[in-house]
């Protein structure tokens, strides 16, 4: 199967699964055995389709009468994409996809296929995506674009709406409990990873843009677990938290452990640090990147977060992170599938969620101790209105600072961290 095969298949699975996209995508590339540079073009024909999905159907409605079934639609995104999006040279996005529909598709079909996009090639596309309606041309849902629209205005709603669009960056997090970064640390010369092209960013002195990440986790660095794959945004939980060596630390849904595993670095390996997560088999990814960033501190606890304080006994800790589960609407770049897997209503329950998360958390914190919420979500549902609830139930707990990172003006994913002090 070449790039394109790849990318089909992957299509036509999403739709009958609730699995994540980047999970789908990761299974098939594993068995395909493509080179870098194909896999990286699988990757931008997946993600890529589905980013612009909305848009999609816009330029196959403006050219066929019908709605061709699933795996032709397929078929005509893959083509359309490269013509569109990508400004595949036209020989080769057209041939390609009809080689495509040949192999899939019936005679008939790839005569339609072959035509419309021979016709789309000598259109002007993006005159015709500008005479779509402005969620369909930036392909979000429209629910969600009146949202974002009513609380941000329509200038930042579209910068938000670019940036979801756009293919992110890929962001290492130095590990200095692994040499040859502990003995850099210790001097404050830090440097990059070695054997990876990074260049350093504004964001973080632990914090590298990777140039090129193609054959990133064949590295020696990464086997040695000299960095983590982790985005700008989420260290400042963790910095707001701001561990201390020896303390007693609860990271409250900590899977896949990037959180935990920074905590882990900043108390320098020493003291204690328990990884909650309500998922065992999601703690095993915690325990893995443990073992390979040389993090000696964590012990993992199957709970659920709304049930800590049965499953912990009375124990009390210094500091307490509560990243809680949300509706990611800040990382939908990272997410391509996101937003239309995503519904309104889910906002109000994952609300009530949080609500539950952090009074249960708030009680497993030591007297003067600390406790953080965060999420990676745009949502004032989630993150101000949450606030404002717990600090009216709670009032042994005081409020000492908020920070939102929205991603068109941080240059990083959302993000929404809030700090409190036990009284």
């Amino acid at each position: 199967m070449n790039a394109r095969e790849v990318a089909l298949t992957l299509l036509n699975r999403w739709p009958r699964t609730r699995r994540l996209a980047d999970e789908l995508l990761e299974e098939q590339l594993d068995s395909a055995h493509l080179s870098p540079p194909d896999r990286g073009l699988t990757t931008e024909l997946f993600f890529g389709c589905l980013r612009q999905k909305l848009a999609l159907e816009f330029l196959v409605a403006q050219h066929a009468a019908k709605k061709p079934r699933p795996l032709v639609a397929n078929i005509l995104d893959l083509g359309l994409y490269q013509l569109a999006f990508l400004r595949t040279p036209a020989h080769a996005a057209v041939n390609e996809t009809v080689a495509l529909a040949k192999q899939h598709a019936s005679p008939t079909e790839t005569k339609f296929v072959n035509a419309m996009l021979r016709k789309a090639a000598t259109s002007d596309l993006d005159a015709m995506l500008g005479k779509a309606e402005p969620w369909v041309r930036l392909s979000h849902p429209h629910w969600l674009w009146e949202r974002w629209q009513t609380r941000l205005g329509k200038r930042d709603v579209t910068a938000l709406c670019v940036w979801n669009n756009q293919p992110p960056p890929v962001y290492v997090r130095l590990n200095t409990l692994r040499p040859p970064m502990a003995k850099n640390s210790a001097s404050q010369e830090l440097g990059p990873p070695p054997g990876i092209e990074t260049e350093p960013t504004s964001f973080h002195p632990l914090i590298w843009r990777v140039v090129e990440p193609a054959g990133l986790f064949e590295t020696a660095a990464w086997r040695q677990g000299e960095f983590y794959v982790q985005d700008p945004s989420t260290l400042v939980a963790v910095d707001v938290l701001d561990p201390q060596p020896g303390e007693h630390v609860l990271d409250v849904c900590a899977a896949p452990g990037g959180k935990t595993t920074y905590i882990a670095q900043k108390m320098q390996n020493h003291g204690q640090i328990i990884a909650a997560d309500s998922s065992s088999s999601r703690l095993g990814r915690v325990a893995e990147n443990c073992r390979r960033l040389g993090v000696e501190i964590v012990a993992s606890l199957a709970c659920d977060g709304t049930r800590l304080g049965r499953c912990l006994r009375g124990e009390r800790f210094d500091r307490v992170l509560v990243d809680a589960p949300c509706s990611n609407t800040g990382v939908m770049r990272r997410r391509p599938d996101l937003r239309w897997r995503i519904e309104e209503p889910e906002i109000a329950r994952l609300a009530a969620l949080q609500l539950k998360l952090l009074g249960q958390a708030a009680e497993l914190v030591k007297s003067d101790g600390v406790l953080v919420y965060s999420t990676c979500s745009l949502e004032r549902e989630e993150n101000e209105r949450v606030v404002e609830q717990f600090i009216g139930s709670h009032a042994d707990v005081r409020l000492e600072t908020t920070r939102s990172l929205f991603p068109p003006r941080d240059g990083c994913d959302g993000a929404f961290v809030a700090r409190f002090v036990k009284r």
